[in-house]
């Protein structure tokens, strides 16, 4: 009898991939799918994309990854999704979206929405707790406000509020239903207790949204519908297939990294870069900044995020590398292999420079931007390449001792995922600034693995998550800081990188002030 395999459907904010997956955590193909435009922008910091456009490359994905394995179409036994997080779909009745997607990286804001919906109670009560300014950025900036004040066409037609993750599900199996392990972004969720905020809730007034705007929620590893005949038509799916409730993409990465108890931390080395762990016990990292629903039930996933993560390091490819593409092509390897290669020529510390990688600003930063410190003559491109890979450890060790303070919880080991952590050099960057052995699973796609997981769990080929981790995670290389670099680097970290955003902080928000006044110049000029 041949072994059963599951579907896996993960969607980066980059490219969507299709893999198969046997219950010992081996993958039988990838389909990975590219997006030449994930984004489009009608006006400065915006970023949408049209539903179709999703839809149009998974299909291209699953039929690939059947061309590929059609000797294995028939041994899949599930299909189950992860996708990116705070994306979002509005649809009326018939599950039709009445606008594009909103995604994560959209920075417009309503302009004083906390003065026309926080109350002088409310008010009162933010001031007093010293957090008024971060629940003002949150109402600003949540897209379910912009909607409702700038597009009441559409507010008024809504539906139903889906996360991307949900509106999959719905294309999949008709149902609007969506995992609890899916729910995070600018809604009325509960964190704590994983259901909507009820009208009363402290946070309501955050958020214009309601609790019967939401759909339904299940909890990871459920049925969650079936595949449709139209869905099976256009993917090349069996219909009939069941789809099995998974969580967002960090949340399988955790998962799908062995990262089942708050022993070890996982490092998404992605597009974003997030440092997350699983406890028993619901820990807020600072105040409005939950810990998220686990994909193992009854836990969750504190973490701190930094938005622009390994992006940055296409970014300098397409902005300073143009010499190393060119030779890369030449040498047959891919530019990211070659500038991985130049590590080595950079010492640790960069010779004094040192990167704050808030090219995206986060919610603890709202008017941050990335900044690069101790310039001079000596100074190279790969000194600058080096740089980059230093700062997002640093942010990322920031927030792992952020969470172990919170926790009070040191953990043993950290278990590197995404594209980052397909290389040594990396890595081994990562475990000296952290001063913890890094781990690397068999696949650097955890997430597609996390979700795997999840799947066989809820088919019943395994009992619980932990025991099907166990069986389908397995680490293929370690990483052992050296712990003299570690404490260069600890110095490096707690003198200088921790006082680069308080000591520029005026500066930031003078910047933000001016650059706001010199739009709204320009609109009235129009």
């Amino acid at each position: 009898m041949r072994e059963p395999l599951v579907l896996t459907i993960d969607f980066g904010t980059q490219s969507v991939r299709a893999m198969l997956f046997d219950k010992y955590g081996k993958d039988y193909g990838k389909e990975k799918v590219h997006f030449k435009q994930p984004y489009f922008s009608k006006e400065i910091g915006w970023a949408e994309q049209t539903p179709e456009f999703y839809w149009d490359r998974l299909k291209e994905a699953t039929l690939g990854l059947k061309a590929q394995c059609k000797d294995l179409w028939d041994d899949i036994k599930a299909v189950v999704v992860t996708t990116i997080r705070d994306t979002s779909v509005i649809v009326d009745k018939d599950g039709k979206p009445l606008r594009d997607i909103i995604l994560w990286l959209d920075q417009r804001e309503v302009k004083d929405a906390d003065k026309t919906r926080f109350g002088a109670g409310f008010k009162s009560l933010l001031r007093l707790i010293n957090m008024y300014d971060m629940a003002a950025a949150q109402c600003k900036s949540s897209a379910c406000n912009w909607v409702h004040e700038y597009e009441p066409e559409v507010w008024n037609k809504m539906y139903k509020y889906l996360m991307f993750s949900g509106y999959i599900t719905f294309r999949l199996t008709g149902v609007m239903k969506d995992s609890v392990a899916n729910q995070i972004g600018h809604i009325p969720f509960d964190y704590k207790q994983k259901t909507w905020q009820g009208a009363h809730a402290i946070t309501a007034p955050i958020f214009d949204l309601k609790a019967e705007n939401m759909c339904e929620l299940v909890e990871p590893g459920t049925v969650i519908g079936y595949i449709t005949e139209e869905a099976s038509r256009d993917l090349g799916i069996k219909a009939g297939l069941p789809l099995i409730a998974s969580g967002s993409d960090k949340g399988c990465e955790t998962l799908g990294s062995g990262c089942v108890d708050s022993t070890g931390a996982s490092l998404s080395l992605g597009t974003t870069a997030t440092v997350q762990m699983t406890t028993d016990k619901y820990v807020e990292t600072e105040p409005f900044v939950p810990s998220y629903p686990a994909v193992l039930p009854g836990k969750y996933n504190p973490e701190v995020e930094i938005y622009r993560g390994y992006w940055m390091l296409s970014w300098f490819k397409n902005e300073f590398a143009h010499k190393e593409v060119k030779e890369a092509k030449e040498l047959g390897i891919a530019a990211e292999e070659l500038l991985n290669r130049h590590i080595q020529d950079v010492p640790p510390g960069c010779d004094g420079l040192i990167l704050q990688p808030y090219w995206t600003p986060g919610i603890k930063h709202p008017t941050a931007r990335g900044a690069i410190l101790g310039f001079s003559d000596c100074h190279t491109r790969a000194h600058l390449y080096r740089a980059i890979i230093e700062g997002i450890a640093y942010g990322l060790y920031d927030g792992l001792l952020s969470i172990q303070r919170k926790t009070k919880i040191k953990v043993e080991f950290l278990a590197v995922s995404g594209g980052g952590s397909e290389s040594d050099e990396i890595c081994q960057i990562t475990a000296n600034i952290m001063g913890i052995p890094v781990r690397r699973a068999q696949t650097y796609e955890t997430s597609s693995l996390g979700a795997a997981i999840t799947a066989f769990t809820g088919i019943g080929v395994y009992n619980s998550f932990e025991e099907a981790a166990k069986n389908m995670v397995h680490i293929s290389a370690e990483f052992k800081p050296d712990m003299k670099e570690h404490e260069l680097y600890y110095r490096l970290y707690s003198r200088i990188y921790r006082r680069i955003y308080p000591n520029n902080k005026k500066l930031y928000d003078d910047l933000k002030s001016i650059l706001r006044s010199t739009k709204t110049e320009s609109e009235r000029n129009d």
